[in-house]
């Protein structure tokens, strides 16, 4: 396969990787006999991983790490060119998917989320062959062996964000028809229509959190999280990376 580059953020690896390359890879993973999984670091995410230790390995020991979030640009010193949301790139899984004959299945949202979104989905892309959905916020609920009678090819995991990660990487391999699997957070929410998605100007300029926070105060901590406790960690990280002869 080919080799891509990657940044690192606070010990997490991001695949410093455009759209078209992003999709050219999860070609070359559908075509393949192996299983991969997909993640989409954010701010939160990084946080998260600083204190969860098995999180952190699972999202370096995922096949492709994409940067969601404007905020990894910066966290990076702008080293990471390209930010791809979990949300858009969903849509662009699932084009290929019907293009290609590839049968999705949706996992977690609440209830019935994952119904309207597979509705959704269905008025979008009319040839996308949707094997069956589950929701439910509880990931210990769901019935792996329901999913594996299905055999689809690829899995979306709506849980949220830690939740969901840490359930494709201990079912995936459960499910062996499923060559794809991806966390997509609160994408459920946005296609069916739950939740109105930001407008694309503020998606644009990296102002989406403030627009959710406006509509959800109830996110405030994890904005908080995103905007402040994320840039203390990545400026205490480049403190303490500095050489102390470097100091003086």
């Amino acid at each position: 396969m080919t080799p891509i580059l990657m940044v690192t953020i606070l010990g997490v690896k991001i695949d410093n990787i455009s759209k078209s390359e992003c999709l050219n890879k999860i070609r070359e993973f559908l075509q393949s006999q192996n299983q991969h999984y997909i993640v989409t670091p954010n701010p939160e995410f990084l946080v998260a991983a600083q204190k969860d230790n098995e999180f952190k390995k699972i999202l370096n020991d995922a096949d492709l790490s994409i940067a969601d979030g404007v905020g990894l640009k910066f966290g990076s010193f702008f080293k990471i060119k390209h930010r791809i949301t979990g949300a858009d790139l969903m849509f662009d899984i699932c084009k290929l998917a019907e293009q290609n004959m590839y049968s999705v299945y949706l996992v977690g949202g609440k209830q019935d989320i994952a119904k309207r979104t597979a509705y959704k989905l269905k008025e979008k892309f009319s040839d996308l062959k949707i094997s069956g959905w589950q929701d439910g916020m509880e990931a210990q609920n769901t019935d792996v062996e329901k999913i594996k009678n299905a055999n689809p090819d690829i899995l979306f995991v709506a849980f949220g964000q830690v939740k969901q990660e840490k359930w494709i990487y201990e079912n995936l391999k459960r499910i062996p028809s499923a060559k794809l699997a991806m966390g997509v957070g609160g994408a459920f929410d946005y296609i069916s229509g739950e939740i109105k998605r930001s407008p694309y100007v503020f998606r644009i300029i990296g102002l989406e959190w403030l627009y959710r926070l406006v509509k959800e105060p109830k996110r405030i901590k994890r904005i908080y999280n995103a905007i402040i406790r994320f840039p203390f960690y990545v400026i205490l990280n480049l403190v303490l990376s500095v050489p102390k002869d470097n100091q003086n």
